[in-house]
């Protein structure tokens, strides 16, 4: 082995250190890490005068504008526009992470919320009509866990997905997702007197998970999250009842809640051998 093969290995082990670092600051803090030499327009030194560019919306983390002359700019010159995961910030750091892949390991709280009964929706109308209902279920879905600082990580079938990081969605993530969970409930019509426009169930778990890009093969990679904290979040979902939203022991935990005064189930998830406890809260 020539002298120079050890070092070229440490080289890259130290890369693909910095690489995870990168990806770990940004998901717990929403910046890039100090000593990554960011792109002057980032400097937080700037951001007072970004403020001051016309005009809102603008990202809720570093303030450029997506609106009027400041936004028109801010795309034409820096090639800053929304982002693909939260149209409330924007692409600049998201397009940083991508271009290496790479991720980390972090506590996060995952969502997901599923149209109840959808087969059996979709038999009693032509698909057109179907297809109106679950585009309209998407759209009110996604923006309320906009709204919330969740980042979307997929949409399928009759199911939305988002997942909520301490950088974005803040350190309260299990609490801020378990509200977004009753405002997809509301927005879908559950509480109304005439009952809801489409019968939603929405599971809430908090644990460790990979956050990371994956699957680049030549094209631009997806950000999307892995491991069993995924898996039990949907498999709650899977067991809410329409109206209902099933949060985990440890979304209970982590959101500080109360564990008294709230309806509580022993759940058998598959691929689990012991139970899961979870809590329920009705739409309001």
């Amino acid at each position: 082995m020539a002298p120079t093969d050890p070092p070229a290995h440490h080289d890259h082990s130290d890369q693909q250190r910095m690489v995870n670092e990168m990806w770990r600051t940004y998901l717990t803090t929403g910046d890039m890490p100090k000593d990554m030499g960011a792109p002057w327009f980032m400097s937080v030194k700037l951001r007072p005068f970004v403020k001051r560019l016309p005009s809102n919306p603008r990202c809720r983390l570093c303030d450029y504008p997506f609106g009027g002359l400041g936004g028109f700019v801010a795309r034409s010159v820096l090639g800053i526009r929304t982002s693909t995961l939260n149209p409330r910030l924007c692409n600049i750091c998201e397009d940083a992470v991508r271009e290496i892949n790479g991720g980390a390991e972090i506590e996060l709280s995952l969502l997901f919320a599923d149209v109840r009964g959808s087969t059996t929706i979709a038999e009693t109308m032509s698909p057109a009509a179907y297809s109106r209902i679950i585009d309209r279920f998407y759209t009110a879905a996604s923006q309320a866990l906009f709204w919330k600082n969740a980042l979307l990580e997929k949409l399928i079938g009759d199911e939305v997905a988002g997942f909520f990081v301490p950088g974005i969605a803040g350190l309260d993530h299990a609490r801020v997702a378990i509200d977004a969970a009753q405002e997809i409930l509301r927005v879908t019509g559950h509480g109304d007197p005439g009952g809801p426009w489409a019968p939603v169930g929405v599971g809430v778990h908090t644990g460790l998970a990979y956050v990371g890009a994956v699957g680049a093969g030549g094209g631009v990679p997806d950000i999307t999250v892995l491991g069993d904290a995924v898996n039990t979040a949907a498999r709650i979902a899977a067991q809410a009842a329409a109206g209902e939203v099933l949060f985990s022991e440890a979304s209970r935990a982590a959101a500080g809640l109360p564990d008294t005064g709230l309806e509580t189930r022993h759940l058998n998830l598959k691929g689990r051998t012991e139970p899961i406890d979870v809590w329920v809260k009705k739409a309001r």
